[in-house]
C-alpha cells in the first residue's frame, strides 16, 4: 500500500472524527458515497483531483492543508519506521 495514500485515509478519518461526523454525514456533505469514503479512510482507494476538492469543501479547510496535513502523517510513519529498524538492528 503506499504510504501517502494511507496517510490520506488517516487524514480523512480523523478531520471526519474531530467534526464529529460519520461516514454517511461526510459522504453527503462532499457528495460521495459512504462506502467510497469507507475505502479511502482505508487507503484502499486513491482520490482524484475532484475529490479531493470535495472534501476540502466539506471539511472547510483547503486542498494544500488536506494534503499537507496527509504528508505530515506520511513523513512521521516514515521516521517512525527508520527509528524502529535502527532499533531492531
Amino acid at each position: 500500500m503506499n504510504q501517502i495514500v494511507s496517510s490520506f485515509g488517516t487524514t480523512v478519518r480523523q478531520l471526519r472524527e474531530q467534526q464529529g461526523w460519520s461516514q454517511e454525514l461526510l459522504a453527503e456533505r462532499s457528495d460521495l458515497n459512504r462506502s467510497y469514503i469507507g475505502e479511502l479512510e482505508r487507503g484502499q482507494a486513491i482520490p482524484s483531483l475532484l475529490t479531493l476538492k470535495k472534501l476540502s469543501l466539506a471539511f472547510g479547510v483547503s486542498l494544500s492543508h488536506l494534503l499537507s496535513h496527509a504528508e505530515r502523517i506520511a513523513q512521521t510513519r516514515t521516521l517512525r519506521g527508520i527509528e524502529l529498524t535502527a532499533i531492531a538492528c
